[in-house]
């Protein structure tokens, strides 16, 4: 299976923005600070995440961005596939051209493994992922800590290249 680390981020930029959800508007700097994520990556990545109505942005002084809808609503497929991810664990990405341009002997299992670990995406929400005793742990520590090999202030300075709160301007 091949889930990029763009899958990877965008669903870890989500779960963070979703446990900091009724804090205002979250800047993607402090999305980058926490979780060691450049901020023009995060920027790549909330563009589509925008486009897909999955986060909204709010402009100006304490901007931000803030889930389009609750967190309970939103699923980890959702996420992946707005990123352009796919769950493909075939070797022709479904294509059916594995072997001399045609389908292969094991195809059929890798396509139904493909599916199977898409539904199990699709059946767990920001709210569920949110609702694990590790991912609450895990947050109150990076809440506590500065992520290492980030400071706020070169985040900020970075973050001075877009809009405020590190909303594209």
């Amino acid at each position: 299976m091949r889930l990029t680390t763009k899958g990877r981020y965008a669903v870890t930029a989500m779960l963070d923005l979703a446990i900091h959800h009724g804090n205002g508007p979250i800047t993607l700097a402090e999305i980058a600070q926490r979780q060691g994520i450049s901020l023009s990556y995060l920027e790549q990545l909330f563009s589509r995440l925008r486009r897909h109505s999955l986060v909204s942005s709010v402009r100006g002084p304490g901007g931000g961005y803030n889930l389009a809808r609750d967190a309970a609503d939103i699923h980890v497929a959702e996420v992946i596939s707005a990123v352009d991810e796919k769950v493909d664990t075939t070797r022709c990405h479904g294509a059916h051209n594995c072997q001399d341009n045609q389908r292969c002997l094991t195809h059929d299992l890798w396509q139904d493994l493909s599916d199977r670990i898409y539904d199990y995406l699709s059946g767990i929400s920001l709210q569920e992922l949110m609702n694990r005793r590790g991912v609450q742990s895990v947050a109150n520590r990076q809440d506590a800590h500065e992520s290492p090999g980030f400071s706020l202030s070169d985040l900020e300075s970075e973050a001075g290249q877009v809009g405020a709160g590190g909303v594209p301007a």
